[in-house]
């Protein structure tokens, strides 16, 4: 069993005012903090992995083909590998939770 402590972990601005920090990583699944700084924008992008997460504080306005879809502290949410999506802070909080990658998303590119 692998322990790692978020305060270990490295916090990238993958875009401004996004924070991301890649937690753990197994064979097949990996782990992701986020903090998404209100009036923030996670432009629309894909991936193969399949993504599902747990929301810790705020709201986004995740948009998905097209469709407005609000999560808030306490929700969780899937989004299917490939499935094109942005996610927009509107709030005036902080949006934080944590990603989990499907196959492992050990070296995603915001981190280059």
């Amino acid at each position: 069993m692998e322990i790692r402590s978020s305060d270990d972990a490295e916090t990238t601005e993958a875009v401004p005012d996004v924070h991301l920090s890649q937690l753990a990583a197994g064979e097949k699944i990996s782990v992701q903090g986020y903090t998404i700084d209100p009036g923030a924008t996670v432009p629309e992008h894909s991936h193969p992995h399949e993504q599902a997460g747990f929301a810790t504080r705020g709201e986004a306005v995740f948009v998905v083909d097209g469709e407005e879809r609000v999560v808030g502290a306490g929700d969780s949410y899937v989004i299917p590998g490939d499935e094109p999506h942005a996610v927009e802070n509107r709030g005036d909080e902080p949006f934080e939770g944590v990603d989990l990658f499907s196959p492992p998303r050990t070296d995603p590119d915001w981190q280059d």
